[in-house]
């Protein structure tokens, strides 16, 4: 059987005119993007060039919505009420759905970013509020494999798209190493194309304390704000096609 994975990529997080024609030559590449939406990064600006680009070039358009935290880049946690946090959600939801809708394409999926995506991962509540707002948007939801985030879909009937990533380091528990702490980041070509061949064919990556861990991906991702994302992005698919895998979107 032909082995076909999707290959997504977090863009439209970057106003300058070298990072959205980076963003845009990723779109060359992979087969679905999560788009910024306002919550940390991203105008309307951004949104049209990424919804423009991805109808061009038949790319699997998602919401990639955050913490309402332009000044952290969406990256550290936030204490929030639930219904304040769901109506920005809803609202960051609504501004990149309007612009598709002028440019003639469709909204695919529903992928959190940053602090969000991580925190929701072991956390009934926010999980559930994510959960809440697929099933009300109809869109798949995209998360981390063994995760809350996959229990609460599966529970509520919200199809769920489960996700590695090609340049960030795992714990030992499958979870991404922070950030903030040492070689979180994978930093070359070399070890990312690994970890992605190996992700693509369920087999075992090394995670923190040297540990051999297989994790579940139906879509690997890269960050565009990743040093060389585009050249990781373009030996990426050679390396997968390579190997007898396409490349295709998980929600085509």
């Amino acid at each position: 059987m032909k082995r076909t994975i999707d290959l997504n990529a977090d863009l439209g997080e970057a106003e300058t005119t070298d990072g959205m024609a980076r963003d845009i030559a990723i779109m060359e590449i992979v087969s679905s993007c999560n788009i910024a939406c306002g919550g940390h990064a991203g105008s309307p600006t951004t949104m049209r060039a990424m919804l423009a680009a991805a109808k061009e070039k038949a790319v699997s358009a998602g919401a990639h919505p955050s913490y309402p935290d332009r000044e952290n880049f969406g990256r550290v946690s936030m204490t929030i009420r639930s219904e304040d946090l769901q109506a920005s959600i809803l609202e960051q939801l609504q501004r990149i759905k309007s612009l598709a809708a002028e440019i003639g394409v469709s909204i695919t999926h529903l992928k959190p970013h940053g602090a969000l995506y991580n925190d929701a991962q072991d956390s009934d509540g926010l999980a559930e509020l994510l959960v809440e707002i697929a099933r009300g948007e109809q869109l798949p939801l995209i998360g981390m494999a063994g995760s809350v985030v996959e229990k609460k879909s599966k529970e509520n009937d919200v199809r769920f798209i489960a996700e590695a990533f090609i340049d960030r380091r795992y714990t030992e528990h499958s979870r991404l190493v922070p950030r903030a702490e040492q070689n979180a980041i994978i930093p070359d070509d070399a070890a990312r194309i690994e970890q992605g061949l190996a992700l693509a064919q369920a087999l075992p990556i090394t995670v923190s304390g040297n540990q051999p861990r297989t994790i579940k991906a139906e879509t690997l991702c890269l960050h565009s704000d990743s040093d060389g994302a585009l050249a990781t992005a373009i030996a990426m698919r050679h390396a997968l096609e390579n190997e007898g895998i396409s490349i295709a979107s998980a929600t085509a």
